[in-house]
């Protein structure tokens, strides 16, 4: 790699560098995210209103971390309030069904929430809507009770949201109002009220509903005044009665299960974690890379047959096996004769002889004296090691003389 090369290498490795150190000082952003959950002390967590009740309701409140319908049918002892609070409550027919019966039986139900299921506001004779800011205008929406006891209470600002929900339509026989929403508009000369939070006899018992759960949350109650509309709302709690705080419909989650939440929620694990993957990622760059492998060096495979001839022979000679030596060299060398001259050697006559002496430019006799040596020692039941020798010294002439025509 030339100079220039590992320049931009430092130019880049300097950058990322500078880029990570202003990420790490950079101030942590604020989660918005409306996750309602007790433990959490996000703007949009319930951190500060179970404090609150904790203090306002000393002794009679009850975090419940189990489904509505499963905790309501443990027992059949259980009475009070149970309060609910998240950014939608959805129960589906079973649950609210049980929650019904159970109110209808001398209990309370405290439900906040942007939006409820269509069975529950059809059996309560409900109605929803929605309220915006208009074109352009700042999202400014003013909360404030209606209880006759509260006539001199201020409205209650509230600026993260442009728009607001509130019950368009109601029992009005049934039905008592509790609070009500607007959003100004400059284009609107006449304010109508919107009523986001009720009250209604159901049964023996009864159901408080409120369209607004930021009024619950870290960041509304911490505002300066609003504190006394939150405390106004709790006001109609029966404190002498068990509130059972439900924990189980929350868009967040109390407790995270995936150990990457440690890593990414403290600072300096994460920078470790990242500078890990930069790591790996910068290995993967230069050292990832294809390499040429050695090449290993092939020897070519060796003619073992002579070696393997010799070892047979030694083993033969050792064990004064002479006979059996001279059978396989008496075979070998019919073999070399039919391979390189073409002759039968089964028919050895007066013509085969000849033929063979021509062809190998050997004389006649050179020829006959082989083949008397060979059936002589046919047809001996042994062999003496001179015998044996002298055979195998003709018959190595024999081929020499031979393949030197050849």
């Amino acid at each position: 790699m030339g100079k220039k090369g590992v320049t931009y290498i430092i130019i880049a490795l300097l950058t990322v560098a500078l880029l990570m150190l202003m990420q790490y000082n950079k101030p942590k952003e604020i989660n918005w995210f409306p996750s309602y959950v007790v433990q959490h002390k996000i703007p949009y967590g319930t951190y500060v209103l179970n404090e609150v009740m904790a203090n306002f309701f000393s002794g009679t409140i009850e975090q419940i971390h189990v489904s509505p319908f499963e905790f309501l049918t443990t027992s059949s002892s259980i009475e009070g309030t149970y309060f609910f609070v998240n950014d939608r409550i959805e129960f589906g027919e079973t649950e609210l069904n049980a929650l019904l019966d159970w109110t209808a039986a001398g209990n309370n139900l405290f439900m906040a929430a942007g939006g409820f299921e269509e069975q529950l506001l059809d059996t309560l004779h409900l109605k929803t809507g929605s309220l915006y800011a208009g074109f352009g205008e700042e999202g400014v929406q003013f909360h404030k009770l209606v209880h006759p006891m509260l006539k001199k209470d201020s409205p209650h600002p509230f600026n993260k949201d442009g728009y607001a929900s509130y019950f368009e339509s109601l029992d009005t026989l049934n039905t008592h109002i509790l609070g009500a929403v607007e959003i100004p508009s400059v284009s609107d000369s006449i304010q109508t009220a919107h009523f986001n939070v009720i009250k209604q006899k159901f049964g023996k018992g009864e159901i408080i509903l409120s369209l607004f759960p930021k009024a619950f949350t870290n960041y509304f109650i911490l505002k300066e005044g609003n504190k006394d509309y939150t405390a106004g709302l709790l006001s109609y709690l029966d404190g002498s009665r068990t509130i059972y705080m439900d924990n189980h419909h929350k868009a967040g989650k109390t407790f995270y299960t995936s150990p990457m939440h440690i890593f990414l929620n403290t600072k300096a694990l994460k920078w470790a974690y990242y500078i890990a993957l930069i790591g790996a990622l910068f290995y993967v760059i230069f050292e990832g890379k294809r390499k040429q492998r050695a090449i290993p060096v092939v020897h070519p495979l060796k003619n073992q047959t002579l070696a393997f001839t010799r070892t047979i022979a030694d083993m033969y000679f050792e064990k004064g096996e002479q006979k059996q030596i001279a059978e396989h060299k008496i075979a070998y060398f019919l073999e070399y004769l039919r391979s390189h001259f073409y002759l039968d050697t089964q028919n050895r006559d007066e013509g085969f002889y000849s033929n063979l002496a021509s062809r190998s430019d050997h004389s006649l006799e050179e020829v006959k004296e082989l083949f008397n040596l060979m059936e002589k020692l046919k047809v001996r039941t042994e062999i003496s090691d001179i015998e044996l020798k002298k055979l195998n010294t003709l018959i190595e002439k024999f081929k020499v003389k031979a393949n030197g025509r050849k």
